[in-house]
């Protein structure tokens, strides 16, 4: 069961990291600054077809901001990859979506790109942690291997 869970969750991955065919946007050269201020999540999610995919979600702006005032820059970078892929690249707005199917008090972020991508949500465990979820707010059985820390 964990196995089938395991490579539901990757394949579920693939399909919102793109898995090197998604749509890739390129960054503006004053993103920098922006990144500075920002606030910074990292981790390695699971990969079918390579080591690993690294994820750094930057998002600008807090829970309280207006919404043109909430951004992310989000870079996939996929690790020992056969095709070798070029690192992807989103950018977009965030909201806050309050609970989960399974805790109505969870705090959830929503990643929406710009143009073409994958939505992305991910579930605020605390102040310096996300879990990607699924698109019905629901957790993986695996979600420990999904998590993001802040830097």
């Amino acid at each position: 069961m964990q196995i089938r869970t395991l490579l539901a969750g990757s394949a579920m991955l693939a399909l919102l990291a793109g898995c090197a065919t998604g749509t890739q946007q390129g960054g503006s050269p004053g993103m920098t600054t922006a990144q500075e201020q920002g606030t910074t999540y990292q981790g390695t999610l699971p990969c079918r077809n390579c080591a690993g995919i690294d994820i750094d979600v930057t998002l600008e702006g807090d829970e309280q901001a207006s919404a043109a005032e909430r951004t992310f820059d989000l870079e996939a970078s996929y690790r020992e990859h056969p095709q070798n892929p070029p690192a992807e690249t989103y950018q977009g707005q965030w909201d806050v979506i309050s609970g989960t199917a399974n805790d109505p008090e969870a705090t959830v972020y929503e990643l929406t790109p710009q143009g073409e991508g994958q939505i992305y949500y991910f579930l605020k465990l605390d102040p310096n942690t996300l879990e990607l979820i699924d698109p019905q707010l629901r957790r993986f059985e695996n979600g420990e291997m999904l998590r993001l820390q802040r830097q």
